[in-house]
């Protein structure tokens, strides 16, 4: 069993992917760890994620899983189980299983986040 782990950016898959959970635009995905890399038997999966202005990920419910967004760089407008929160770098959010969460960019500037999702036992 390995006890230690390194992945290169050049082997992270990177898309964009247009619509998220039926939000705006399209935002830039970059798969830093999935469930099948080493210790992913915990985590599903940690995106590094860049929402251009005007763009957004929809608002969608959490069922059977964690979620966590912490904001790198630049501000926007979280929905919280229906309820709108400023955000900006520095800030972090976290959807337990039965919350529901969405992501808006309404400034002029990129939008940079860290999601993880981890599985709930």
């Amino acid at each position: 069993m390995e006890t230690t782990f390194l992945k290169k950016k050049s082997e992270m898959l990177s898309k964009d992917l247009d619509k998220c959970h039926d939000g705006n635009g399209a935002i830039h995905w970059i798969s830093v760890l999935g469930g099948n890399d080493p210790g992913g038997e915990h985590v599903q999966f940690f995106h590094d994620d860049i929402l251009p202005p005007n763009t957004s990920i929809g608002v969608h419910q959490h069922n059977t899983d964690q979620e966590y967004y912490y904001i790198i760089s630049g501000c926007g407008i979280m929905t919280l189980d229906g309820k709108e929160h400023n955000v900006t770098a520095g800030d972090i959010t976290v959807v337990l299983p039965g919350g529901s969460h969405g992501l808006k960019n309404e400034s002029d500037q990129d939008l940079r986040i860290i999601v993880i999702s981890v599985k709930v036992a």
